[in-house]
Order: structure tokens, then C-alpha cells, then sequence
């Protein structure tokens, strides 16, 4: 997937495009049913299809992904291009009908958009399907408003989302995202306590993805291609002296020997082991870590 920052240097083999528009915000079960339709529906008219996304959030509010994890996520759907806008105070001041003049029809020239039922767009949201709709018609493109997808009778929403994984509630979160609760991160120098204890781990830095609740995890982690099994560890690690004031992210994967820093992996969370604790020593910490990956093995 090509990635493109801006609508000023579009090339010409992605105008005339068949475009999915969002933030799309973790990349949810809602997210991917808008840009799946847009993608079969540049299959059949045999166009190109495109994704256009903001980043920061036009709400001003953190992400539940950081912009990489997005990119790849939707890159997985099968889009062809990615457009990324910044989402500035200039941008915000940008007029619904002058956006829709200047930047889409252009810079785009696109041929068909989908967008979600409740898309608004332009200087304070004045924007929305219905002007897209009217506007479409002079500058000769097709508007699709797809309706919010509701799971289980629960719309699949970024803030439902944000608050089941931050509770430590993996199924009811991997069901509205369609897939396993996962964070995206840089490995980082950490204290090297995991590997005195004889379970090297990778320290990880999540780009203030939203994390979920402290504990012991059974893991797959995604690296060059390839997926390994693991623990991960979400806390302040107690049973060390210095207990952590900010939260850490351990990674320990099994049969694993690569020095990684500075790589970025993707950690998916496939089951809670136990919540964090604190132990009287290092040796029942290292009993204990024997223990967790017995049961994080059954449950991969």
C-alpha cells in the first residue's frame, strides 16, 4: 500500500479512485465493513481503491491505535492507497463545500465515495452526507452512506472499544473489532531484570496505544512476517523495589534468540494468565513465570 500525507501530490493512477473516508480509529468490525464495500466495489467498476483518514483525532481526543498500527491495519483490507491528512487548525477552518471543491474534487476527482451514515465533515462539522450527496452531483461522483454496524446489538464504536479494553474485557472488545485485541510497538532498552532471571524479555514502547488491564498474557507477537508465541507482562513490576510509576510492557517469547532493538512487533493478546502481583523473592517470581508459560501454551 502506498502511503501519501497531503492531497497536493496524489498520482494520477489513484484519481478517479473509488475512496473510503474516516478516521478510522482502530480499525473496528464498523471501520472494516465501509472499507471492505468500497474495496469490492472498486473490484467491480475497475478502479483503484483508496482510504482517506485524519491524524491528529479531529476530536482531540488519544487513539486507541497510533497512526502506524492504522496504516498496516488497513493495509491488511487490500487498500491500494492511503492518504493521511493533518488534521490542523488550518484544516479545521476549511469550509464543508470549499473541502469538498478544492481537495476532493480537485485533487482526487473521485469517481465513488463511502462513507459512514453519520459522517460530517468541514468547519465545526457543518458538513454531511446529504451536501456530499448534492455536491457529488455537480462534480460527477457517486456518495454511498453506509449504515453503523451493530454487534450483538452493540454498535462497534471506538469509544465502546477504548473502555472494554482498558477493563481487560478481550472477547467483548475482539468482537466488535473483528480481530484479537493487538498493540503495535518499538522494542526498547529495558533493565535486563527479565533476562537475570533466565526469561529475556523485549521492552516495548506502545506510542500511547491504549493498553489493556495490568496482568500476565498468553501472546502472539508478528514479526518480519512472522508470528511467534509468548507472555507479556502490563504493569509496574511490584516485586522489584522500585516499583514503576508509568506502566511497562514486557515481552517474553518462547524459543526466540533475536536481538531486536529498535524493531517494531505487533503483540496480540490472546488470553489474561493472572493479574499482576507481587512476589517475595526472585525464585517464586521465576516458579511463578515457569508456571505462566505452562498455561499461556495451552491456550495458544
Amino acid at each position: 500500500m502506498k502511503t501519501i500525507y497531503g492531497l497536493s501530490k496524489v498520482p494520477r493512477k489513484f484519481k478517479g479512485a473509488v475512496v473510503a473516508i474516516g478516521v478510522f480509529d482502530g480499525v473496528h468490525r464498523g471501520h472494516r465493513y465501509l472499507i471492505k464495500k468500497a474495496i469490492t466495489a472498486a473490484k467491480r467498476l475497475r478502479k483503484k481503491a483508496v482510504c482517506i483518514t485524519f491524524h491528529p483525532h479531529p476530536k482531540d481526543q488519544p487513539y486507541l491505535i497510533s497512526l502506524a498500527h492504522r496504516l498496516k491495519l488497513i493495509e491488511a483490507l487490500g487498500i491500494e492507497c492511503c492518504i493521511v491528512i493533518r488534521f490542523n487548525k488550518h484544516f479545521a477552518r476549511i469550509l464543508a463545500s470549499d473541502f469538498i471543491k478544492d481537495s476532493l474534487a480537485a485533487r482526487l476527482r473521485p469517481y465513488f465515495i463511502f462513507v459512514g451514515e453519520n459522517f460530517h465533515f468541514g468547519y465545526r462539522a457543518q458538513g454531511d452526507v446529504a451536501l456530499l450527496k448534492k455536491q457529488g452531483m455537480h462534480y460527477g461522483f457517486k456518495v454511498s452512506a453506509v449504515k453503523e454496524l451493530n454487534v450483538g446489538g452493540k454498535k462497534a464504536s471506538s469509544k465502546s472499544l477504548r473502555a472494554f479494553i482498558q477493563e481487560g474485557k478481550l472477547r467483548q472488545a475482539e468482537k466488535l473489532l473483528g480481530r484479537k485485541v493487538s498493540v503495535l510497538g518499538t522494542v526498547i532498552q529495558g533493565q535486563r531484570r527479565g533476562r537475570i532471571l533466565g526469561y529475556p524479555t523485549a521492552n516495548i514502547n506502545p506510542h500511547h496505544e491504549v493498553l489493556p488491564k495490568e496482568g500476565v498474557y498468553a501472546i502472539k507477537v508478528t514479526y518480519d512476517k512472522k508470528e511467534y508465541k509468548g507472555l507479556c507482562n502490563i504493569g509496574r513490576r511490584p516485586t522489584f523495589d522500585s516499583i514503576d510509576k508509568v506502566k511497562t510492557i514486557e515481552v517474553h517469547l518462547f524459543y526466540f534468540y533475536k536481538d531486536i532493538y529498535g524493531e517494531d512487533i505487533e503483540i496480540a493478546f490472546i488470553h489474561k494468565i493472572r493479574s499482576e502481583k507481587k512476589f517475595p523473592s526472585s525464585t517464586s517470581l521465576i516458579f511463578q513465570i515457569k508456571k505462566d508459560q505452562q498455561k499461556a501454551l495451552r491456550f495458544l
